[in-house]
């Protein structure tokens, strides 16, 4: 299991959940939901249970910050986005609770790249925690769009980001 522990000062042991986003290029999308969860995480107090990254299935645009347009409209909400994209590793599944697809697309790509059955049961889609948005299937891809397909974008994150620190919350992720 990739659930690692922590020592806290009195010598206890924490569970940390680990998540991985995944999009395809890793500069709109999973830098995104990244930036968002580390934010929600620590406004309610949950970072100290939770690590996380983001990749992409496609590796082009490795070394790359997030898209600029991804990066100002999460600015104008807080979100400072500094990750370097990267493509996902074969040991990512080894070393990730859970791998979270962005769209159909991506969870079908994980599915191929995972090395086991017990690895592809860690991926799971983004829609799996929608509360609001719960009719959604997935987050779309932002890059052709306007200024509105980012916001947009970043709604259905903050959504799903909550219900997955409900999730983690809860002991249940």
């Amino acid at each position: 299991m990739a659930e690692k522990t922590e020592k806290t000062g009195a010598g206890e042991k924490k569970k940390k959940t680990r998540v991985l986003f995944v999009c395809l290029g890793n500069i709109c999308r999973s830098p995104a939901a990244e930036g968002v969860l580390r934010a929600m995480a620590r406004d309610r107090r949950l970072d100290d249970r939770l690590e996380v990254d983001s990749a992409g299935t496609y590796g082009g645009h490795a070394g790359q910050l997030p898209d600029p347009r991804m990066r100002e409209a999460a600015l104008r909400r807080g979100y400072m986005l500094t990750h370097r994209a990267r493509q996902v590793r074969r040991e990512d599944f080894s070393q990730f609770d859970r791998i979270v697809a962005m769209d159909a697309s991506n969870y079908r790509n994980l599915h191929r790249l995972a090395p086991s059955s017990q690895a592809a049961a860690r991926v799971v889609r983004v829609a799996d925690f929608f509360r609001r948005f719960s009719g959604q299937q997935e987050v779309p891809d932002p890059y052709y769009e306007g200024r509105e397909g980012f916001e947009r974008v970043l709604d259905l994150l903050e959504d799903a980001c909550g219900g997955l620190l409900e999730e983690i919350a809860a002991g249940n992720a």
